[in-house]
């Protein structure tokens, strides 16, 4: 079964939007791979633009933020932007509907958590890593600080969208069921 967590980066808003995601004009590539540097372009946190250096977002596997994220145009690309950067996890309070079904449709794990625990996850000092068990439905974050902070807690998926995301995506769930 395919490994779900690492490296996380914090996106400390709510609404983040397809737009910001990925911007509308680079709908015309043709390719995932030209979607890849142009993750997050447009995102403002804060009134500021989001920047974070090429290294750490290589790095990163997972992202986590506020609630309704996804929200806006229904387009594909904004998932396929996570997939080509090697995010395989996505941690909200909330997601746009069909944004949280293309997730699933792509192999990547959407995981809603209370906003009392997303609020645990924000104010974890350092760097966070975060594991997922999708057969024990269990997150676990773990800080960098000297301190070896740890978060766990439960999350609930139904058991297609579970398999969805075991098998790699709808198009591998395809393949071997039918």
């Amino acid at each position: 079964m395919k490994a779900f967590g690492g490296p996380a980066i914090r996106l400390d808003r709510s609404d983040i939007n397809t737009d910001e995601i990925i911007p509308a004009k680079y709908l015309t590539e043709i390719t995932k791979a030209a979607l890849k540097s142009h993750l997050l372009e447009d995102l403002l946190l804060d009134g500021k633009p989001f920047f974070l250096p090429t290294e750490e977002m290589q790095q990163t596997r997972v992202v986590i933020t506020r609630a309704n994220f996804g929200c806006g145009s229904s387009r594909e690309h904004a998932v396929w932007v996570f997939e080509v950067n090697d995010i395989n996890v996505v941690i909200a309070e909330s997601f746009a509907r069909i944004f949280r079904q293309n997730m699933f449709n792509c192999g990547i794990l959407a995981v809603e958590l209370s906003k009392k625990q997303i609020e645990a996850l924000f104010a974890m000092p350092g760097k966070i890593t975060v594991k997922v068990d999708l057969e024990q439905d269990q997150l676990t974050a773990s800080s960098d600080n000297k301190d070896q902070e740890v978060f766990i807690c439960d999350f609930h998926l139904n058991s297609f969208d579970k398999e969805l995301v075991a098998a790699g995506g709808w198009l591998s769930y395809a393949d071997r069921k039918y």
